[in-house]
């Protein structure tokens, strides 16, 4: 495959990778590079395989069975009750899970605006919300698809931009890909990875690769898609750690990420400040954007409605995820009571999706030849392993265990 075929190839994995790098990501990110330097590195790679393991299966399935996650998942239990339980925890976490989380991308962007125009974040918010519901509203899957893959360029051209003038230092990046666990950072740790490896992109891969291509003949095409654009999502996170890494002392606490933007002016200049902050537009954007579409995609495929792009009842559940993040916004805070219902079952959801789908890669009557081999089984139940593990510490954190 020539380099011309790879970069047009380049589509449903450029969501994914839009879709978890958000304003969460960012501010995970310029915490940690921020509080423990270049340390924590290795997480990031750490976490850019596990994704890239878990959402080429997830796109295999979408493209082998024609069938998105939500769908597979109902359809593959004859016991009601089991259905009616995977229907609970897909449209609880992924639905309501998206609507909560809405605010926080739409805001996230928001900031980004507001610190270059200096425009109040409220009305940045609201006007995001309108273009992003105009985009999905238009049904027309091409058109979505390049402008998020658009706005992932723009992100990794900003972040990138604002690392290379803050001035890292090129022999504490490479120590930091060695793995180490400093005193107090496994918090963090849990969050890189948690912010990464996101239940709702199972959900959207499966779905949109069935919007891009045919079927079994395009997983070639699809694999360097997961590939090349989950690498890049990784780089910008990478990039976003390591800005906060050489700007700021080790131990420095960022509380607001649209702050870490205005802080960097008297470090690098005012051109590391907006390049930061279009970055940060852009993360906000297309998470405004991308999570609806996997809630919506989700949603349909559980309770088994139509999935198709324009129908009411798909338009229907983005606009509502995509309402209450603009409605939060305009009443000037969040719904904590659901973010919290949303972690809890998430933190069950994603371990409960990740076994699901190692057992869907290994049905014959579901995928023939294409079920998964010994290597894409062992390495799906070490990442696995780690999924449960930050399940666990989600539902433990949420109880004010830890």
């Amino acid at each position: 495959m020539s380099i011309t075929q790879r970069l047009k190839a380049i589509g449903p994995g450029a969501m994914v990778a839009a879709a978890f790098i958000g304003p969460g990501t960012v501010t995970t990110a310029s915490v940690t590079g921020a509080e423990f330097g270049y340390a924590l590195l290795w997480t990031i790679a750490f976490s850019i395989i596990a994704t890239i393991v878990l959402q080429e299966m997830s796109a295999r399935l979408g493209l082998v069975s024609g069938e998105g996650l939500g769908e597979a998942l109902r359809e593959r239990f004859d016991n009601q009750i089991v259905e009616y339980v995977s229907i609970f925890l897909v449209v609880g976490a992924i639905g309501v899970g998206t609507a909560a989380y809405e605010a926080g991308n739409i805001l996230g962007g928001a900031a980004g605006l507001a610190t270059i125009t200096g425009v109040s974040s409220t009305v940045w918010g609201v006007l995001m919300g309108l273009v992003a519901g105009a985009l999905l509203y238009t049904g027309r899957y091409k058109l979505i698809e390049r402008a998020l893959v658009g706005l992932v360029i723009l992100m990794a051209l900003s972040f990138i931009a604002s690392a290379i003038l803050i001035g890292p230092e090129p022999g504490a990046i490479a120590a930091g890909f060695v793995p180490s666990i400093p005193s107090g950072s496994l918090y963090l740790i849990t969050g890189l990875i948690g912010t990464t490896i996101v239940g709702y992109n199972l959900f959207l891969h499966a779905s949109n690769v069935q919007e891009r291509w045919s079927g079994p003949e395009d997983l070639g095409h699809s694999r360097v898609d997961t590939v090349l654009s989950i690498a890049v999502g990784g780089l910008i996170t990478l990039t976003i750690m390591v800005t906060a890494a050489a700007a700021f002392e080790p131990g420095t606490q960022i509380n607001d990420v649209g702050q870490m933007a205005e802080q960097l002016r008297p470090l690098a200049g005012p051109y590391a400040e907006v390049f930061f902050s279009i970055g940060l537009f852009a993360a906000g954007f297309t998470s405004a954007t991308t999570a609806p579409l996997a809630g919506a995609w989700a949603t349909t495929g559980a309770l088994g409605w139509n999935s198709d792009m324009q129908s009411s009842r798909f338009r229907a559940v983005w606009g509502t995820i995509l309402g209450v993040g603009v409605l939060s916004v305009v009443l000037g805070g969040s719904p904590v009571q659901i973010i919290v219902f949303a972690q809890v079952v998430n933190g069950i959801l994603l371990p409960i999706v990740a076994l699901f789908l190692i057992y869907a890669m290994n049905q014959d009557d579901l995928l023939g030849e294409y079920t998964n081999g010994p290597v894409a089984n062992v390495l799906g139940a070490i990442v696995t392993l780690i999924v449960v593990w930050l399940g666990l510490r989600t539902i433990l954190s949420v109880a004010g265990v830890l």
